[in-house]
């Protein structure tokens, strides 16, 4: 949810910085883009498709996660030098860090899920388990290693889409923020002896 609105606003964002400076916002020139299509389909298929992500147990779902964020952190080491790509690699390395020390899927402790659901669907689920089909354990505080990267914070009782997120989730959105509304930088170039500056893409 937090990169989609990320994203969302990064490229608005980018359309009113480039009209401010009279200019054609332009996407960022992402070098090998088809990583993000690959390393993201086994956390489409194990969470979001309805189709297949009941067929994932929680093994090959964590499974699924790991190499998922494997791949989308050697996507922005290959394009580290773009404006807001590190930021975004800390927030990947970040969960990937607390999802293997876990197990292998995101943890999440019951103060936090009962910030999301009711009191009776609380009660009923257990603890060191799934949550259903999510990339989330549920596991007592006490026994989170990294608690203050898991999945600990939720957002305003007044926003009706519930979900938990962690640190490494607000670095990724900012990450993606910053790079799609700055896609381009200033380069410096040297032409004939004189110093001088174009756009160009950053690699």
């Amino acid at each position: 949810m937090i990169l989609s609105v990320a994203v969302i606003a990064g490229i608005l964002s980018g359309f009113l910085v480039a009209r401010w400076k009279k200019e054609p916002w332009q996407p960022p020139a992402l070098r090998h883009a088809w990583l993000v299509v690959v390393f993201f389909l086994p956390q489409l298929l194990a969470f979001y498709l309805p189709a297949t992500r009941n067929l994932f147990s929680a093994p090959l779902a964590a499974a699924s996660l790991v190499i998922s964020q494997l791949g989308l952190l050697a996507f922005c080491i290959l394009n580290w030098r773009l404006a807001g790509m590190p930021i975004l690699a800390i927030g990947l390395l970040l969960n990937l860090a607390v999802i293997l020390a876990n197990g292998g899927l995101m943890p999440v402790s019951p103060d936090a899920v009962a910030r999301l659901v009711s009191p009776e669907v609380l009660a009923r689920l257990q603890v060191g388990e799934r949550l259903g089909t999510s990339k989330d354990i549920l596991l007592a505080p006490d026994a989170i290693i990294f608690p203050w990267l898991a999945d600990r914070f939720a957002p305003p009782d007044w926003i009706p889409y519930r979900f938990a997120f962690s640190v490494g989730d607000i670095l990724i959105g900012l990450g993606a923020f910053i790079l799609l509304a700055f896609p381009a930088g200033k380069a410096a170039s040297i032409k004939k002896g004189n110093l001088s500056y174009v756009n160009q893409p950053n690699f």
